[in-house]
This record gives C-alpha cells, structure tokens and sequence, in this order.
C-alpha cells in the first residue's frame, strides 16, 4: 500500500508536539502537593491560580496570527521550546519563589504550549481537510498526549513521593531537546514575498470570523456545550486528605486511566468515518450530565471506578467534538479560526468553569456544586438542531 507521505509528515509533527504537551504534566502532582501542603493553599485558591496561568490558551487566535504571518510554523515550534527550556530551568534551579513569579512562569508556559499547539493544528486543518483526514490526525494526536499522560502518571507520581517538583521540571530538558533535534529534520519554507500587513489590514482579515454567522453559532454552542462548573480540584484534596492516597498512587490511578483513553482514542480512529457528529453531540449531553452526578457518591472505591468507567467514552466524545471544531473551521483561514474555538473551549471548560468553581465552592458546597454543573450541561442542548456540520 503506497503511503501518503504529506500525512506520515503530519502524523510525525502532530504526535510529537501532543506529546511534548502531555508530557509537560510530569511536575503537575508534585506542584500541586507543593501548594497544597508547603504553601497550604486552599483548593479554590488552586483553582482560581489555575484559571489565571490558563488564560495562555485563550489567546490561541494570536498566537495563530504571529504563526501565519511572522517566520514559519517549523520556527515558532524550535522557538516555543527553546522558551520551554528555559522555564523549567528556571523552576528546577530557582530557590523559594514569589507567588506573582510562580504564575508568571506557569503562564508563559502555557504560551510556548499554546504556540506549539496552534502552529500544528494550522497544518493540521489545512492539510487534514485537503485529504479528508483531521479526524484520524486528532485521533493519532490525542493518542499521544494520552501516551505522555501515561508516562507522567507513573513519572509524576515517583517524582512526587520522592522529590519536588524541581526534578520534574528538570527531566523536561532532555525531551525538550530530543524533539528539537527531530523537528529541525523538516524542511519548511516561508512562503516568497510575504509582508507583514498594516493593523488595519489585519482587522479587517479578522472581521470575517465575527460575521460569518455559521462559525458565530458554533462559537456559542461550544463555549455553552464545554462550561459547567469545575469541582475536580476539591475530588483532589478529598482523596489526598481523606482517603489518604499517596502520590504514587495517585500518578498511578492517572497512568491507568490513560491507558483507558487510548483505547477511546482507537475506537474513534477505526469508526471516525461512520461517526454522525449531531447524533453523539447529544449523546454526550446527557452522558456528561450523568457521569457528573456520579461524582455526589465519592469513595475510594467509586473514584478508582469513575476514572476507568468514563476514560474510553471521555476520550472518545472529546475526538468528537475536536473533528466537530475542524469541520466549523472557515476556509481560507482555517489555522486562525481553529484556534479561535479551542480559545473558546479553553475558556469555557478551564478559566470561566474553574473560576464559577472556585467562587461557588465556599458558599454552596461540594455536592450542590456538583449538581449545579450537572444541569449546565442541558444548557447547550436546544443550539444541536441547528449546528451545520458538513
């Protein structure tokens, strides 16, 4: 069978920068003991810290700007890692750090991730829709990140239970540049003659993505199908400080339930092409409103239960919706507006859920919280019928 060497290509760069994104989690456990039990934040204050350093991934359309106009994608990637680098020499070398420092850090990470993400899902888009293929190339990324997320499932949990978060970041270093070195084996050229046009050229190349009324309800729906809010940081502390598990074990659970998604993530690749997107949008709906009050019965039991039970559907509903974001995508600008809804995503299901999260949280409770995100779930249910996906 001849292979498509334009999409080897694609599926090459795309695991690679996916799994440079999951593997950046190795410190995630070990930084949140830190906050949690050397800092003693509290979990809403993990929460609206989490929605601040988030915010990197909000932006995506600007970075999808600097990616289409200035120097090439091959570039912004070397670059994006290069800064990476630096951060976790900063974090696994730097002494006691000021909290403003800390986030600071945290949210320039997030850009190199985010920067990285854009400028590979610009190709995606482009060359995935020219060969009819971004379903299976978001499979094979979200395989991945699923692999990396096992890796700092059992990384992240031994790091945590017998260092900090120091060595964490300073094990990102050799993969950092192992990628570089394969990265820098594509041959990519910026396109001849091309200028940096005036401000007001640039928006006015925008406007089309505020006025194209398609691409607007589908903005809505997602922003609407992704919010609820978040009530994972507190399951955190309970099974830290109630169940008493260990952060091996912890890294452990997560490596398992990895595992899981990439069978989701298989299942989607071998029947993306008989999947009716609408049909399992609202599927999804009533399933994300029942696995949430799953979670008003938590025990040690249950939580191991609930991880494994919805990793494979997870991973699967969320392919799902990333191949509904890349169909709504507008021609001609496909880098731009892709990264305009995973912008809306990114804000809906982290920085606007964790920060209705951290604030209801205090007042209302963990249980009512919970119901209260199960019900947003219904938000978005009416918009379905009239999303047009090709």
């Amino acid at each position: 069978m001849k292979i498509n060497k334009t999409l080897l290509k694609i599926y090459v760069l795309s695991s690679l920068i996916y799994f440079a994104q999951g593997i950046e989690g190795l410190p995630g456990l070990a930084f949140f003991l830190f906050l949690k039990e050397k800092l003693g934040f509290t979990a809403e204050k993990v929460m609206f810290i989490g929605s601040i350093t988030g915010l990197a991934w909000v932006i995506k359309p600007l970075w999808g700007y600097l990616c289409d106009n200035y120097l090439s994608k091959k570039i912004w990637i070397i670059l994006s890692l290069l800064g990476s680098i630096g951060i976790s020499l900063f974090f696994g070398l730097s002494p006691l750090i000021p909290l403003g420092i800390i986030i600071l850090m945290l949210s320039l990470g997030g850009a190199n991730a985010a920067i990285r993400d854009v400028a590979v899902d610009g190709i995606m888009c482009v060359d995935g829709k020219a060969n009819d293929n971004c379903d299976k190339i978001q499979a094979i990324q979200w395989t991945s990140i699923t692999v990396a997320s096992i890796l700092v499932g059992l990384g992240g949990g031994y790091i945590a239970q017998h260092f900090t978060y120091k060595m964490g970041y300073l094990c990102l270093i050799p993969i950092y540049l192992i990628i570089i070195g394969v990265v820098l084996k594509y041959r990519t050229t910026v396109p001849q003659n091309r200028t940096i046009a005036p401000v007001w050229k640039t928006i006015c190349s925008y406007k089309e993505l505020f006025t194209d009324k398609k691409f607007l309800f589908a903005c809505l729906f997602l922003f609407l199908y992704k919010y609820s809010p978040s009530f994972g940081t507190p399951l955190s502390y309970i099974e830290r400080d109630t169940f008493k598990w260990s952060a091996q074990f912890m890294g452990m659970l997560g490596a398992i339930v990895s595992c899981f998604e990439i069978v989701g993530s298989i299942i989607f690749f071998k029947i993306c092409k008989k999947v009716k997107i609408k049909k399992w949008l609202y599927i999804s709906v009533f399933l994300g409103a029942i696995t949430s009050l799953c979670y008003l019965y938590f025990t040690p039991v249950s939580a191991i239960i609930y991880g494994i039970a919805f990793a494979v559907l997870g991973m699967f509903i969320h392919l799902i919706v990333m191949s509904f974001m890349a169909k709504s995508t507008i021609p001609g600008k496909e880098a731009t507006s892709f990264a305009l809804l995973c912008s809306i995503s990114n804000l809906a299901a982290g920085s606007a859920s964790s920060i209705t999260g951290a604030i209801l949280l205090p007042k209302i409770g963990l249980h009512p919280l919970i119901i209260l995100s199960a019900l947003t779930s219904f938000i978005c249910l009416p918009l379905i019928k009239k999303l047009e996906i090709k």
